[in-house]
């Protein structure tokens, strides 16, 4: 590809032309075949989770409104704008499926421009459905497999978080066995820092937030990552500026920023071998809260094996992890452990 950028600087205007237009067309391919692939996986993955929960769980793929998109490079959206489609996942534990008073769980999910991944989080949903709560996993806006038009309408830290509090709405409405009042929001990574902003933005809707090795402070991370890390930020689709150009923006959509928010109950777990979400990231928003006066608890892993997928995977130290998530989430929303 370089080759042939060079070589266009000694074309003719119309070869030159002829050049850029061909370029164009192949990126324009390039786009189309990736968005078709993030499809087929997407449904590849979704016969999984039925293929594997659906025994213990009354599963549904269900489709619910986020708000209207904000628009581009901070850009207003259009007047009159439809609200954006959102899908979710949504599992019932069979054996309690028509009991009432369940309490809802929320799981964000990770991985910018990822979706509700089976290879990450099946345990996880089946160990809580084991438990007898209810689970909705919501593919927020700039999800992957659901087109160009969805990818390009994510809103990093913004109205992405809004989707997700819709999907808990959305199952309230629909669920009457579930009670409104014994809602908690869980995530890990970029799914963690979706769990925080919305414990800060909505404290009344959730009685409890599990934070996995979450994404914290956006400002430290492109320190940590370096230019390129914010070159995909500054991008058209997602916040459109730098740091430096805007460091309010990036704090606006950093929980280590928000920490004076918090009045959820909170667990945190981090990894100091983490090599997504470097522990200075973490450390930070820890720092936050404990400044803020905030209580809350945390628990910070030396070098466990996983590094930032340690407590997600089958190994001893990994159940013994979610045992610590699972016993937060008892005290908070009284479901009782079997």
């Amino acid at each position: 590809m370089k080759v042939v950028i060079i070589l266009s600087l000694f074309l003719p205007l119309a070869s030159r032309a002829q050049t850029n237009e061909v370029l164009a067309r192949v990126q324009a391919l390039e786009e189309t075949l990736g968005q078709w692939d993030g499809k087929v996986h997407r449904e590849l993955n979704e016969l999984l989770w039925f293929q594997r929960l659906g025994q213990i769980a009354e599963m549904d793929k269900v489709r619910f409104t986020g708000p209207p998109p904000r628009g581009t490079n901070g850009s207003p959206a259009l007047s009159g704008s439809n609200q954006v489609i959102v899908s979710a996942l949504t599992f019932l534990p069979r054996q309690r499926a028509a009991k009432s008073n369940l309490s809802l769980i929320v799981l964000a999910h990770g991985e910018i421009h990822g979706n509700v991944a089976s290879d990450e989080e099946i345990h996880v949903v089946r160990e809580l459905l084991e438990q007898g709560y209810a689970v909705i996993a919501p593919d927020y806006r700039g999800s992957s497999g659901y087109g160009g038009d969805y990818w390009r309408q994510i809103d990093y830290g913004g109205l992405e978080i809004e989707d997700v509090h819709a999907a808990r709405a959305w199952m309230l409405d629909r669920y009457p066995q579930i009670a409104r009042n014994r809602v908690a929001i869980v995530g890990w990574s970029h799914g963690g820092l979706i769990a925080l902003l919305a414990a800060f933005d909505h404290p009344e809707d959730y009685r409890a937030c599990y934070a996995g090795v979450p994404v914290s402070d956006l400002e430290e991370r492109i320190r940590i990552k370096g230019k390129g890390y914010e070159a995909l930020f500054s991008g058209p689709y997602h916040l459109g500026k730098t740091v430096a150009e805007d460091p309010d923006e990036y704090h606006r959509r950093s929980p280590a920023w928000n920490a004076h928010k918090l009045r959820t109950p909170l667990l945190i777990h981090a990894n100091t071998s983490d090599e997504d979400v470097n522990i200075l990231e973490v450390e930070k928003l820890i720092n936050a809260l404990q400044a803020a006066g905030k209580h809350f608890q945390y628990r910070i892993y030396t070098n466990a094996p996983g590094g930032h997928m340690f407590n997600r995977l089958d190994t001893l130290l990994a159940q013994e992890s979610r045992k610590e998530i699972y016993k937060f989430l008892k005290d908070n929303l009284g479901n009782k452990l079997r």
